[in-house]
Formats: structure tokens, C-alpha cells, sequence
């Protein structure tokens, strides 16, 4: 996707030759300016070590995964998949890697149903290996490095060899998350690897066997986790105890990442881009926009009560759609153009009363042709060109799948499918987007966000974890920053609310409770729920490029001069 604006030829020139010296105006070098934002200092420092190496956003952004995939293993990992954004300085291109997860040769739409065809409960159905899809994370990451990539994959891989070699203690949050979740000991593959006895959590982490998968890796590149030892060791599990998986070697050997065109709309004076199917996530965002841009949301900062109902009844319109309309674009013909299209939006957006909750939030039907919060992880990451890489990546549910092999943990990725035809209420004789098939991708809620201004300069860069959560974290954000004129760092810190479709929720603890009454009282069902939302990003000020980190989570922000922001 290239963006348009007014003497491109001049201003491109101009960038490249900038970015050759200094992200601002600054005097650092190009192999020591940078950023990243992600949720483990470890893999912070990890990434800036490669941008001063002179790695490109895509360098860093792979060896951030990779630790992430050790010191926040229950939320990503080689063993699941992601999406990745990436905006290229020197054209102005912005470009969409897909490492989404695939469903084995053997699975069928019926794999998640029992007892006469009713769906199978979903705490029973993470556990099983029908739930392990192919993971896709390397090879995207391959993909994505051969095209954007400065430094050799195997310097990439470096840090996250010395510290898998060296062995970690477990960050706070994964403490807590082990010491909060007594089923954990019941898995066997998580309790050998993360306890020591029953809710004690081990006080090192080390294995082996991820030393050994991460050193085959950096040696034999992204390819050898489709073949010999780690692919066979990767089916081997998901086939073996409960719900044994039908995932073989030959589904990992045929595995293959997807470039797509990133799906970008309007909001206001604004062009925001995401990802489109099969994530729902750019397409869910871009809808809600578009309904809340008929209504004076900046005047709303201070009244958030009016707001927080206004963005809950067009994300219960947008979730609606997303139900009905949104599958793998492989195998279900998406109508992205009439659902974006600004008299639908407008229709859609004339439904919401802004005192009043809708009795029920239908689905489109004049359009022509169930996640939860999930095991997750953003990170957002600037080079010194200013070139851009924000990557949402996943195993789905935390722990995912429960079962470990070759050194780390494996999705439940394909819960994300619809359990049985009748989850969604689609128009008649239309066929469910979202039921299990053979190499299909489950729709996913990840929304790697990028913002720009009137210009089409990059203003924003960011993203959030928390499974169909995802996409409220995101818009709550959009709202706060553009609409509301708070920085990025404000913006996440922020009380989270958001509503999929069935009650609205808001952030346990948070400022926002103190709008529950009112809520109701405009006729909303209210939950409250913890929200670690995991959002991290970059945003442009008039100063320089500024990192920012969610303050509920383990994560950091920091230039690779230590500092949150790049300044001149």
C-alpha cells in the first residue's frame, strides 16, 4: 500500500536522505538510533542491540520475538503465529506479513463438537491436540526479514541463544500467572518446564531442547522448523493425548506465510491501516471508526461515560459483522469494500442512539456479496531510517495448548474456528465463514495499528494483546489520541472498556467503574474484568519519535540510548 501526498518524489528523497543520518535531527548515528516497545525488558534490549548493530526494524523486531518466546513463553513463541506491519521509509509503502496459523490436512468441521453434535466446552477444547494448528510465526518472520532484513538471520537469534543457554528467572507476571492458575500443574508439559512443586514456580527456566531448536534455527534459517527433527517433534505432540491433533510433519513441510495488502481507511483528517483478513481486527477497527466519526467524539473527553457508550454500540454492530462476514479470504468471499463503505458505515452508525443501548446489535444484511482473551504479545519497534515494524504475535489462550515440544509451547490456535454452523446467524444459505477445514486459517482479532497524518507521514504505531479484546484495546487508544489529543503513553494508561457483542466490559480497578451506573442506566449489561492489555508503540511528536509501554504489564519502552524517546 502506498501512500499518496503532495511532492512525493521531493519529500521521499528527502526521508531517505535523513534517515541515512538521524531518525530526528539529532547527531546519533544511523547503528544507534532506534526504539522498541515490548513486554520484557529482556526482549527490549535484545532489540536495541541489533539497531545498533545497524539492523533494520525487521532485524530487531525478529530477535524480540524470539526472547519473547522464552521470557513471555505463555503468549508467543515459535510454536504459534503473528502478523506483522511493516511502513518503509524510503517509498512509503506499507506491507502486511501473515504467519497466521493453518489448519492440519486431517481436521474437519466437526473436530470440536460432542454428544450429538453440540459444541465441545472450550476449557475442554485448548487442552487437545485438534486445537494445535501449523505454526506459522517462523516462517513469517523469515519471510519478513527477507524482504526488510540488513543483518544475517543468525546474528538475529544470538541473544536469544545466550540467555535460552544461560537460563531465566520468570518475570513478575508469569508468576502470578502460575501461582493464580492451579490447573496448571495438571498439564504435564507445563509443570515439568515452569514448577518446581505445586504453586511454587521454578525459580530458573532452562531447557535443552529450546537451546537446541534455537541453535538448529540460526544455523539451517526458518526452514529447518518445517522439516527433520522440530517438525517431527511438533506433530508427535499434538497427536498424542487428549483430542489427539491430526497435525503431521507434511502439514508443517507445506506450511507458507501470505504477503496481503494492509486494509486502510479513513477516520477524520487521519488514514489508519491494519491488517485484513483473516484477522477481523483492521476490519473491525476501521468499521467502528467509521460509525463514531458521525458523532463529536473529541468534545467527549470529559464526558466518558457518553463516550464509552458510544464506542460500545458500534463495536456491537462491528462484532456483529465480524460474526457473520469475516473468515480465511481463501475460503470465504469477504465483501471488505461495501463493509467499509461510507454509506454503510453511515447506516450502520444512524442505528446508535446516543443515550440509549440497542435492544439487539444485528449484522448487516444489504452488504452484496467467539475468541477470548488470549495468550498474546505486541511489541513495536523504529529504526534509524524510520522505517517500522508493529507485530502482533500468538498461542492463543495463555499456555496455549498446554503441551510443549522441541523447547516451546504450541497454540490452541484453531479454537479460534466456530465450534458449530450455528455460532453465527448468517444470511440464509450462506455458509459459515469461521467452521474448521483443511488449511484454512481461523479468523484471529489481531490489529497491529498504524496511523497517518494528513500528510501521510507515520504518526502512530501500536498494538494490544488480549484475544477479540484486541480490537477494543485498539480503538479505546485511537480515540484517546487522535480524538482526545492525549500522548501515547496517557492513552494506554487509560481505563480500558470495550463491548464484543455481549456485555460491556470495563477494567476491574479502573477510573472507568465509576461510570457503571450511568452505563446501565443507558441500558448496558456491565462486567468487570481484569484487562491486561499489553499495548505498545511508537508515536511521532513535534520532539521526536516516542516510545510507550502499558504500565499492566512486565514491558518497557526504550531508544538504544535509554531513553524513551529519540529527541534532537
Amino acid at each position: 500500500m502506498k501512500h499518496s501526498r503532495a511532492s512525493l518524489p521531493v519529500r521521499r528523497l528527502a526521508a531517505a536522505l535523513l534517515g541515512a543520518l538521524v531518525l530526528t535531527s539529532g547527531a546519533a548515528p544511523p547503528s544507534q538510533a532506534g526504539i522498541v516497545s515490548a513486554a520484557h525488558p529482556a526482549a527490549v534490549e535484545a532489540g536495541l542491540d541489533v539497531l545498533a548493530a545497524g539492523g533494520s526494524a525487521v532485524d530487531a523486531a525478529v530477535a524480540v520475538q524470539f526472547v519473547l518466546g522464552l521470557v513471555e513463553a505463555p503468549e508467543s513463541g515459535p510454536g504459534g503465529g503473528a502478523f506483522l506491519l511493516h511502513y518503509d521509509a524510503a517509498s512509503g509503502a506499507v506491507s502486511m506479513h501473515d504467519g497466521r496459523e493453518t489448519a492440519p490436512a486431517g481436521t474437519t468441521p466437526e473436530q470440536f463438537t460432542w454428544l450429538g453434535g453440540r459444541a465441545l466446552p472450550h476449557a475442554l477444547a485448548v487442552s487437545g491436540g485438534r486445537a494445535v494448528g501449523v505454526p506459522g510465526l517462523v516462517a513469517m518472520l523469515g519471510e519478513a526479514h527477507a524482504a526488510h532484513g540488513r543483518l544475517p538471520w543468525a546474528e538475529l537469534l544470538a541473544p536469544a541463544i545466550a540467555l535460552a543457554e544461560a537460563g531465566h528467572a520468570p518475570a513478575p507476571r508469569l508468576r502470578r500467572q502460575l501461582r493464580g492458575d492451579p490447573t496448571l500443574w495438571l498439564f504435564r508439559d507445563v509443570r515439568r518446564y515452569f514448577f518446581r512443586w505445586p504453586g511454587r514456580p521454578a525459580d530458573t527456566l532452562h531447557d535443552p531442547e529450546a537451546v537446541a531448536t534455537l541453535r538448529t534455527l540460526a544455523e539451517d534459517g526458518p526452514r529447518a522448523f518445517y522439516h527433520g527433527t522440530i517438525a517431527e517433534a511438533v506433530a508427535a505432540r499434538a497427536a498424542r493425548g487428549w483430542q489427539a491433533g491430526t497435525l503431521t510433519p507434511e502439514d508443517l513441510a507445506d506450511y507458507r506465510p501470505e504477503t496481503r495488502e494492509p486494509l486502510c481507511g479513513p477516520y477524520r483528517q487521519w488514514r489508519i491501516c491494519g491488517v485484513p483478513p483473516p484477522s477481523s481486527g483492521g476490519l473491525a477497527v476501521l468499521q467502528i471508526l467509521g460509525m463514531l466519526e458521525q458523532f463529536p467524539m473529541g468534545e467527549l473527553a470529559e464526558r466518558r461515560a457518553e463516550a464509552m457508550h458510544l464506542v460500545a454500540e458500534a463495536s456491537r454492530l462491528a462484532f456483529a459483522d465480524r460474526a457473520v462476514w469475516v473468515g480465511d479470504p481463501a475460503f470465504t468471499d469477504i465483501p471488505l469494500e461495501a463493509l467499509l463503505a461510507p454509506e454503510y458505515l453511515a447506516t450502520r452508525g444512524a442505528l446508535i442512539d446516543p443515550h440509549q443501548a440497542l435492544p439487539a446489535a444485528e449484522p448487516g444484511r444489504d452488504i452484496g456479496a467467539s475468541d477470548r482473551s488470549g495468550g498474546t504479545s505486541h511489541f513495536t519497534v523504529i529504526d534509524a531510517a524510520g522505517n517500522i515494524a508493529t507485530v502482533t504475535s500468538s498461542i492463543e489462550a495463555p499456555f496455549g495448548s498446554r503441551r510443549r515440544a522441541a523447547g516451546f509451547l504450541l497454540n490452541n490456535q484453531l479454537t479460534d474456528f466456530d465450534f458449530t454452523a450455528t455460532s453465527t446467524a448468517g444470511p440464509p444459505g450462506q455458509q459459515a465463514p469461521n467452521l474448521p477445514a483443511p488449511g484454512k486459517r481461523p479468523r484471529s482479532s489481531m490489529s497491529p495499528i498504524m496511523v497517518f497524518d494528513a500528510e501521510g507521514e507515520p504518526l502512530l504505531a501500536f498494538g494490544a494483546r488480549g484475544g477479540s479484546r484486541i480490537i477494543g484495546h485498539v480503538v479505546r487508544v485511537l480515540i484517546a489520541t487522535l480524538d482526545w489529543g492525549l500522548p501515547l503513553e496517557a492513552a494506554f494508561a487509560e481505563a480500558n472498556f470495550l463491548h464484543r457483542g455481549q456485555h460491556l466490559e470495563i477494567e476491574r480497578g479502573s477510573a472507568a467503574e465509576a461510570h457503571a451506573g450511568t452505563l446501565r442506566g443507558y441500558g448496558h449489561r456491565v462486567r468487570r474484568h481484569e484487562m491486561p492489555s499489553g499495548l505498545h508503540g511508537v508515536e511521532r511528536t513535534p520532539e521526536g519519535w516516542r516510545g510507550a509501554a502499558d504500565p499492566r504489564l512486565d514491558g518497557d519502552a526504550r531508544t538504544t540510548h535509554g531513553e524513551a524517546m529519540l529527541e534532537p
